[in-house]
């Protein structure tokens, strides 16, 4: 039994059934009585409710009709004593935390970006919670760390990486699954950092890591999403935003002139990130000319595709990632098209020991004899943005904003930018649909994200008389 293990091994018999009794007075009574037997029948029964709730969320208000706190007053104020009923915690589901749920894989579902999930993902994910394998060494799960380098060397090949990527059977490159884009992001930039740092101490050894540290300069387009930067605060680093282009896009020049400035002023440019479909408009930073600039300055060129690189496994969409050869390390979200469920981000790095250096620690317990061993997704969302893009430039009261690439559409009603934001106020206020904005420039833009994978054209019509119609009630509000 759990319970037994978390006894001290040097207590005398009656200290140990004391220690016991302790524990099982200190636990949830429900933990305990779940057997085998009753986890089949519950499970089917879960099961029937996951396939049920799927089959039903469009029937359900995309946004939740709550206030900030709502949920406080309807649960217990600690953990019962005595365990509720299975079907009472069921019934409790459907009247306290759906009432507070934003369902993000409705098809009225078009904020943020897609969340993506799926039966054969769900029943995957039962498996791993069963095995419950930690895989922080080879030797920990061997089973769990090979399979996730052959799995990222297969999903690599579906996108054309080039070879120094691939783990392969001797490569030097490879994948890892991180939790996040964010992650990958710190993750690159700590590594970058601790490669440029030894690097320089192995010329001048006299240099501090402090007196380096503080001339260390990383750059971004001013379209990146905040975790970029926020990397550079964990990191203690600063960052410099390169102005984008007319299209959003970062450029060789306006990098290389902010490269010129800060070498002039001292500084020490070491990492770069490009983004390929950025968060507000799904624009792309030129590769092509960012990546031979970063190769010839020696700095670390790191790719943030967390929502477009899922796209770049279509032949039509692959060369949006020409030049992600001068790339050091490359990221995307297959948690976002791919059907698998949150979170699996997908980073890849052309020399694995540049993470395993930065990051490798040995205590004795994590030592082994082998410590350097190294689905289907829906692309309809593009035919359907694009769809909903023929709708807006049909109505001359609207503006396309950007380029509609893939599965995102910038859009708003020509006019003022409090015009647009009384229309999101009232587009999300009615529930019908759910919609976040952003800003391109000066202008506030209305951003339509074809997310969820049961998403019908009759939705994004439906969705989009349902903008129309309250397009007009605003208009004729400002006349009056």
């Amino acid at each position: 039994m759990a319970i037994a293990s978390s006894v001290p091994f040097n207590c005398h018999q009656g200290e140990r059934e004391q220690a016991r009794e302790r524990i099982e007075e200190a636990t949830p009574a429900a933990s305990f009585h779940m057997d085998s037997s009753e986890f089949r029948r519950r499970g089917k029964e879960m099961v029937d409710y996951i396939a049920d709730y799927l089959e039903g969320i469009e029937g359900r208000a995309v946004y939740p009709d709550v206030e900030p706190g709502y949920l406080r007053p309807l649960i217990p104020t600690a953990a019962p004593q005595e365990p509720d009923a299975y079907e009472d915690i069921i019934k409790d589901i459907e009247k306290i935390i759906m009432p507070g749920v934003t369902h993000w894989n409705s098809p009225f579902f078009f904020a943020y970006f897609p969340t993506a999930n799926s039966y054969p993902s769900m029943l995957a994910d039962m498996l791993c919670g069963a095995v419950s394998c930690v895989g922080f060494t080879w030797a920990a799960s061997p089973a769990c760390t090979e399979l996730e380098t052959v799995m990222m060397d297969w999903l690599g090949k579906m996108l054309k990486l080039p070879e120094a990527f691939l783990a392969g059977r001797a490569g030097e490159g490879g994948g890892v699954i991180q939790g996040s884009a964010s992650e990958a992001t710190l993750v690159a930039l700590l590594a970058a950092r601790t490669k440029v740092i030894r690097q320089l101490q192995a010329a001048s050894p006299e240099l501090t890591q402090a007196a380096i540290m503080e001339k260390l300069v990383a750059y971004t387009s001013d379209q990146a999403h905040s975790s970029v930067e926020r990397a550079g605060l964990i990191g203690a680093v600063r960052f410099r935003t390169i102005p984008s282009d007319d299209n959003f896009s970062m450029r060789g020049s306006a990098l290389q002139e902010a490269l010129e400035q800060d070498k002039a002023a001292g500084l020490i440019p070491f990492f770069v990130v490009a983004t390929l479909g950025t968060t507000p408009c799904c624009s792309f930073d030129n590769l092509l000319e960012v990546g031979p600039i970063c190769n010839l300055e020696g700095m670390w060129l790191h790719i943030d595709a967390a929502y477009a690189g899922s796209a770049f496994i279509c032949p039509e969409f692959r060369n949006l990632l020409n030049g992600v050869e001068f790339a050091d390390s490359f990221n995307f979200n297959p948690h976002k098209w791919l059907l698998v469920n949150f979170d699996c981000s997908a980073m890849w790095v052309k020399k694995r020991t540049d993470l395993t250096g930065a990051f490798k620690l040995d205590p004795l317990y994590l030592k082994h004899n082998h410590q350097d061993s190294g689905l289907i997704t829906d692309y309809r969302h593009v035919a359907l943005s694009h769809e909903f893009e023929s709708l807006v430039r049909q109505d001359p009261r609207f503006e396309i904003c950007t380029e509609v690439i893939l599965g995102l559409v910038c859009f708003r009603l020509k006019g003022s930018n409090q015009l647009n934001e009384t229309l999101l106020q009232k587009i999300n206020s009615a529930r019908k649909i759910h919609l976040v904005p952003c800003h391109l420039r000066d202008k506030f833009v209305l951003r339509f994200a074809v997310c969820s994978r049961t998403v019908e054209s009759a939705h994004v019509q439906l969705a989009w008389e349902h903008i129309r119609e309250l397009a007009s009630v605003v208009l004729r509000a400002e006349k009056e």
